[in-house]
């Protein structure tokens, strides 16, 4: 392994890459903006979630001590994403009849079982909005002894125009975000272009708490705010999410922390593309979505992940099952070969001083070359391509098969594939399959001793009881005259 460290990322906030060098030598803080739990997760989530594992994942394999936080926003998050409307949980928990938190708690652990399936690894720390309303009590209360936001009528509000550097991130000039464009004038706020950092909560509203201006709740945006800096720091060195939260979502979380604090909040921001259908975003709020455990039960989790790094994180990436069903059928291609290559480390030997037929060397440079450049994983993944190829060329050969040789291929593949991209399983899935077989004949063929064991006791109500179960499973069985019985297995 070269594991050259070198890496360049392109930084929203400058809209150029950069050579990333970060705040404390060999330690990565990064801060991911994680899922509003009021719906099961769809692939526009597993777009966000798979590509920034990826980063980790790389980060880790360069050697560098990574501390991840991806928060849950379970609270204060209205269904026009700005300052007005129904908190998206409320209006679900109405729905359904149930409490908010009975809403999150459930959504958080199908979000999880979603990410684990996806073999997306855990985020260090996963903090929720709901237990961290202190923490976003006190940036509330330092930005308005700092003079930067205002109360009126328990409600507190930043304001803008003291903070001459809004829209630094997206691109917009304060001058330019006309009023009302992305809501109606509240006549509350001193200029329309404020935002809510605590709203006061009519009795009606269920979730609420106590805070020096009345009962209330956060802000959506100072929740990712006080999270990240409670875990982090004041300055950290990654913050990313996806492009839909560029504004107003995190332009106004650097305009919260750097006018709190007076220094810099976050010196790399990285945003991923979103997943379309038909060119247009996938979201719930369009009904265009397909939840990952709707994709799963037609697809591998390794082949979600290859379809989602087929394209860059930076890249729009449009959805069909012709384009999953590609994406299969090249993954399959790569994980043959994987299958081919164990069974060849069987009946290699160890062979002193061979040659060997070429150096995988030069596809780990390569692959960290594609990585380094942005996380480009597109290239990465043709990396393992062209090593597929020149191993179906020596596989195909007949020159000696020397186990130590072929057990550094096994390794790039493993170590690329596997513990950066997670496309190829850990165990084939072939050997898989023929387990799980075997084990289900083991299991069928146990049912049937017992059976036949009830009918020479004449037990013929259990006996047939365990016969309708074995049918209803699609699996055949045949009584013979000499007493023995046969079956098939579903295929």
């Amino acid at each position: 392994m070269l594991k050259n460290k070198e890496l360049y990322i392109y930084n929203t906030l400058t809209r150029k890459k950069e050579k990333f060098e970060p705040l404390h030598p060999g330690r990565v803080n990064i801060y991911v903006c994680g899922p509003t739990v009021y719906g099961d997760a769809h692939l526009g989530h597993a777009k966000s979630y798979i590509s920034f594992d990826v980063i980790i994942r790389y980060f880790r394999y360069l050697g560098y001590k990574v501390k991840y936080v991806q928060n849950i926003t379970d609270v204060g998050h209205l269904t026009d994403n700005a300052d007005e409307g129904e908190d998206k949980l409320e209006q679900k928990a109405r729905q359904e009849k149930l409490d908010p938190m009975q809403i999150a708690q459930s959504y958080t652990w199908s979000y999880f079982d979603d990410m684990d399936a996806l073999k997306v690894r855990r985020p260090d720390i996963s903090p929720h909005a709901t237990g961290h309303i202190p923490e976003q009590i006190r940036l509330t209360q330092q930005l308005l002894n700092a003079g930067y936001a205002y109360e009126v009528n328990g409600s507190v509000y930043f304001d803008v125009t003291k903070y001459p550097k809004y829209g630094q991130l997206s691109g917009r000039r304060l001058e330019d975000l006309e009023a009302g464009s992305r809501i109606e004038v509240n006549s509350e706020k001193k200029d329309p272009r404020d935002f809510a950092l605590w709203k006061k909560a009519d009795p009606s509203h269920l979730m609420q708490w106590d805070s020096p201006w009345g009962r209330g709740y956060p802000g959506w945006n100072i929740e990712c705010s006080a999270m990240s800096m409670k875990y982090l720091g004041e300055t950290f060195d990654i913050h990313g999410g996806g492009l839909e939260n560029i504004f107003p979502h995190h332009e106004c979380e650097i305009a919260q922390i750097e006018a709190a604090t007076g220094r810099p909040f976050v010196r790399y921001w990285m945003h991923n593309n979103m997943v379309t259908v038909n060119g247009v975003k996938m979201g719930k709020s369009l009904g265009n979505f397909i939840t990952i455990k709707e994709t799963l039960q037609k697809y591998s989790p390794e082949t979600i992940r290859y379809f989602v790094l087929s394209s860059h994180y930076r890249s729009p990436l449009d959805f069909s099952d012709r384009a999953l069903e590609a994406a299969e059928k090249g993954l399959t291609g790569l994980i043959e070969n994987v299958g081919r290559l164990e069974a060849a480390l069987q009946n290699a030997e160890e062979i002193p001083d061979s040659t060997p037929p070429f150096n995988p060397d030069v596809y780990y440079r390569k692959f960290e070359e594609a990585m380094s450049d942005d996380f480009n994983t597109p290239r990465a993944i043709a990396v393992l391509f062209d090593l597929n190829k020149e191993l179906t060329k020596l596989l195909a050969s007949d020159a000696p098969r020397d186990a130590g040789f072929l057990r550094r291929v096994m390794e790039l593949y493993r170590t690329l594939g596997g513990e950066v991209l997670g496309i190829i399983p850990d165990r084939l899935r072939q050997e898989s399959n023929v387990e799980l077989e075997n084990l289900a004949v083991s299991l069928v063929e146990l049912l049937l001793d017992i059976r036949t064991e009830l009918r020479k006791e004449k037990l013929w109500a259990l006996s047939d009881q365990i016969r309708d179960r074995l049918i209803e499973m699609g699996i055949s069985i045949a009584d013979l005259p000499d007493g023995k019985t046969t079956y098939t297995l579903p295929r």
